[in-house]
């Protein structure tokens, strides 16, 4: 006794610390989401995660059997477990995370030796799958693991801090000695999403897919004012509240993720090209008799449309017609216009997995692939893109940065088409819609309706599908003065209907309603 507590007294003292001073971690709040108006996205909620320090654990059957009843574990396995940990010498092992609170408070009633609980956060998406996509989600610790989730994590996710306290024999921490790391809690993030308008785009798409059998498809809504993107949906989407088993496709933003050729909607960008070269905007073409042979092969139109200008080029989406007039001018024009548009490159958006697609500019440009070009083959766009493209015709030729996170002043813009070209566009591009046109279904009561159709063979392992397409529709409203831009894309629909016109088309109208009555936009088409 002389020689414990009198000679070698710091040897009790180090290891009566060791069982009753104790560094614990305090987890750091992770930073809100919310959409433009405040209306949250993601939160975190309070939970709890049962540990056991194999060295203090002391149970009888009966305990144990409670407590595995509690946590849904099997006893035996639970046992075996904490032995395992005990003979390696450990003194933490998780038995069960994300514990409720109420949960929580029945283990603690048990009053095991060595069992303890330990305050965590877990994430809570109140839209679920509706804008899933868009925020992502985190893993059990808490991290980003998709979406802004993952891009914006160090923003969101603070930093934990840590304390040392003293806790009794029954973990019970029963005073504070000293703060070791002060906790700092994660920033918000809001965003430029609309709950509103994202929740009509996901409806209106996930209706559209399952009534036309579509393997998947893609919705944006841009403010054309601002470059916010007001709505950003994709089928099949998932429940980031409950991620596992899940399947991995489901999980990608196809609307910036994924790329295809985007057809005839294509052609508006040829014909501002045609219009900036000079080529009159009275022209007349022959497309008789409704095919053209370039090189080798035959590009067909869907009949013969004989003689048209460029207004009914585009209102009837003849390949014919817009090969003929890209062919007149110099090879590099329609790359060079493309690519100042976006086409070729990330949007800006710096979301995680976006893609370029592909715009190639070839060293000696084949005829063929020139008038591929203008009808939209041999490029490869996503969703976001067209809708930015889109946009900067809706905006006097005016290109701005487009984002999620909300703007309160308008982004300062670059010059990339002249306006006249651009507002030109926009009164051609409004006979796509009227009578006779390929996007009549896309009307808006009320609203002048500015927009192109699409519709392109999908390309497999051994060149282009038979029966499968990619039909599309993007369009601006209201056309005399543009605020939204939508843009609708079905990947491989199987129903009788397949032109981009009659299965993009109509969603297309009825988001674009929604979101203009949500904004309480004034209609410019009252008669």
């Amino acid at each position: 006794m002389i020689f414990l507590a009198v000679i070698d007294r710091q040897f009790l003292e180090v290891q009566g610390n060791a069982r009753s001073l104790r560094v614990v971690s305090e987890p750091a709040f992770r930073g809100m989401i919310t959409d433009r108006e405040g209306y949250p996205l993601a939160i975190s909620t309070s939970v709890f995660s049962a540990w056991v320090n194999p060295d203090e654990f002391i149970s009888d059957p009966n305990s144990i059997h409670q407590l595995a009843m509690l946590l849904e574990l099997n006893p035996k396995s639970m046992e075996t477990l904490i032995q395992h940990y005990e003979i390696l010498g450990r003194e933490f092992v998780y038995l069960k995370r994300e514990l409720s609170p109420e949960l929580a408070n029945q283990v603690k009633s048990l009053k095991i030796p060595g069992v303890y609980l330990q305050q965590d956060y877990k994430r809570f998406y109140p839209e679920g799958e509706i804008a899933a996509h868009v925020i992502g989600f985190t893993n059990i610790d808490d991290k980003g693991q998709e979406g802004l989730e993952l891009l914006y994590n160090d923003w969101l996710s603070g930093t934990a801090g840590k304390r040392i306290v003293v806790k009794d024999r029954l973990g019970r921490t029963i005073n504070n000695v000293e703060t070791l790391k002060k906790q700092n809690p994660g920033h918000d993030l809001k965003l430029s999403i609309d709950h509103k308008i994202q929740y009509l785009a996901y409806r209106e798409l996930m209706a559209g897919v399952k009534k036309y059998i579509a393997a998947s498809g893609s919705v944006v809504v841009l403010d054309v004012k601002t470059g916010e993107i007001l709505a950003m949906v994709n089928q099949p989407s998932f429940n980031p509240n409950h991620i596992a088993h899940q399947a991995k496709e489901a999980l990608r933003n196809r609307a910036v993720t994924d790329s295809f050729e985007p057809g005839s909607t294509i052609k508006s960008f040829s014909v501002a090209t045609a219009l900036e070269s000079g080529v009159n905007p009275n022209i007349v073409v022959d497309t008789s008799p409704g095919w053209l042979r370039v090189e080798h092969h035959v590009l067909h139109d869907e009949h013969n449309n004989g003689v048209i200008n460029l207004m009914q080029i585009l209102q009837l989406s003849s390949n014919v017609g817009m090969s003929k007039i890209i062919l007149t001018l110099p090879p590099t024009q329609l790359w060079s216009f493309l690519h100042r548009v976006g086409f070729g490159e990330v949007t800006g958006v710096n979301f995680p997995g976006e893609q370029s697609g592909s715009l190639i500019n070839h060293p000696i440009w084949r005829p063929l692939a020139l008038a591929e070009l203008s009808f939209g083959y041999g490029i490869s766009v996503t969703t976001l893109q067209l809708a930015q493209a889109y946009a900067i015709l809706a905006h006097d030729g005016i290109k701005i940065p487009i984002s999620l996170m909300h703007v309160d002043k308008a982004p300062v813009g670059v010059r990339v088409v002249d306006a006249k070209i651009a507002r030109e566009m926009r009164e051609l591009l409004q006979a796509v819609v009227s009578k006779g046109g390929t996007g009549v279904p896309a009307r808006v009561p009320g609203f002048q309706i500015a927009g192109k159709t699409g519709t392109a063979w999908i390309a497999g392992d051994h060149g282009y599908q038979k029966h499968h397409y990619t039909s599309t529709f993007v369009g601006m409203a209201p056309a005399s003065d543009p605020r939204l831009v939508v843009a609708v894309v079905l990947h491989d629909p199987q129903g009788k209907q397949y032109y981009g016109g009659y299965v993009s088309g109509p969603i297309f109208a009825k988001i674009m309603e929604g979101s203009l009555r949500i904004l309480n936009i004034a209609p410019d088409d009252i008669k």
